[in-house]
């Protein structure tokens, strides 16, 4: 197969091209990460000490900058004292491959070092929950709202100027506002993520309603259909499989927000865990805690992706992904 034939302009991949090339975009990061990891001749700018030798403030497995280990390791090869011993290594906030596969597991198998730490399971189900709520509750004013805009001119006119302006404002200035009126607890951090994804939805959902083809509306119309039949029996159903795909995209708008949102107020979920685990250097800990939200993330798309090729088998669009 030649080279050009991976590249045709517009056409559709093979299912096994398709295949290979999504493997490889996982595969790509990982193998630059492990090559980063573990080739020394590539980055490693510290030095990890296996043996202090006679340098006073040196302990083993210390992470030295490497200059700074040169500079020791001279000064005590001209004293003609005990030299140290070192491997190269990179900072503490890079850490392997393995020692994050590590992490993952033994987060979901072993106890938070902490007093008041809570387990990853822990951290992580109250974080989908308030992602659920939020997004519920955007999803339930945002979705009709913007069909309806995307229906009726004058609906579209009277809203639509100011959610233009409005979704310009970052949603985490709102937080202090969130905080006093809701309180420290849950309350504010499902507002920022409403906050964050209405306006958003808002616009989405009215500019796909007004994609529905006219000739559906006039035929509607034309055999003395009412508006509100128009819009439950032909509007709705006409847009619900790109009304579906424009979910899943803000749900993943909404995932973007959730960090932030967790640290308005009290600290909770897998952003508490994630700045425990940064306080105490445990960056391995720390990655793990953000891999498992892709990994969350990614495969309820891919879930929702294959319950569309189901819920909606005359979508050429839903079939193809």
């Amino acid at each position: 197969m030649s080279l050009a034939s991976w590249f045709a302009v517009r056409r559709e991949l093979s299912p096994h091209r398709q295949r290979v090339l999504g493997l490889g975009s996982f595969l790509l990061p990982l193998l630059i990460w492990c090559a980063v990891s573990y080739i020394p001749f590539i980055w490693h700018p510290m030095v990890i000490v296996t043996k202090p030798g006679d340098v006073d403030y040196f302990q083993a497995d210390m992470l030295i900058d490497k200059s700074i280990f040169k500079d020791e390791l001279a000064n005590m090869e001209a004293a003609g004292k005990a030299l140290p011993e070192g491997l190269p290594a990179n900072p503490i906030y890079l850490p392997a491959p393995h020692a994050v596969a590590k992490a993952l597991y033994t987060g979901f198998t072993t106890a938070p070092e902490q007093r008041d730490g809570k387990w990853l399971h822990e951290s992580l189900w109250h974080s989908i929950q308030i992602i659920f709520w939020g997004f519920l509750i955007s999803s339930l004013i945002g979705v009709p709202l913007g069909i309806l805009c995307g229906t009726y001119s004058a609906i579209s006119r009277i809203n639509e100027p100011f959610i233009e302006f409005f979704r310009y404002l970052p949603a985490p200035a709102f937080g202090a506002l969130a905080v006093a009126i809701l309180g420290i607890y849950d309350g504010p951090k499902i507002a920022i993520i409403v906050i964050g994804t209405l306006f958003q939805q808002i616009l989405i959902v009215a500019n796909t309603t007004r994609k529905l083809d006219y000739s559906l509306l006039e035929a509607g119309l034309t055999l003395g259909t009412s508006k509100l039949k128009l819009l439950l029996h032909v509007i709705i159903p006409g847009i619900l499989p790109e009304l579906y795909r424009d979910q899943r995209i803000l749900l993943g708008w909404a995932w973007t927000y959730l960090i932030v949102a967790e640290l308005i107020g009290t600290s909770s979920g897998i952003t508490w865990f994630i700045t425990q685990q940064a306080r105490y250097q445990h960056f391995d800990n720390v990655y793990a805690a953000i891999i498992i939200i892709g990994i969350i993330g990614f495969g309820g798309d891919l879930v929702l992706a294959w319950l569309s090729k189901h819920l909606f088998p005359w979508d050429r669009s839903a079939n193809k992904e």
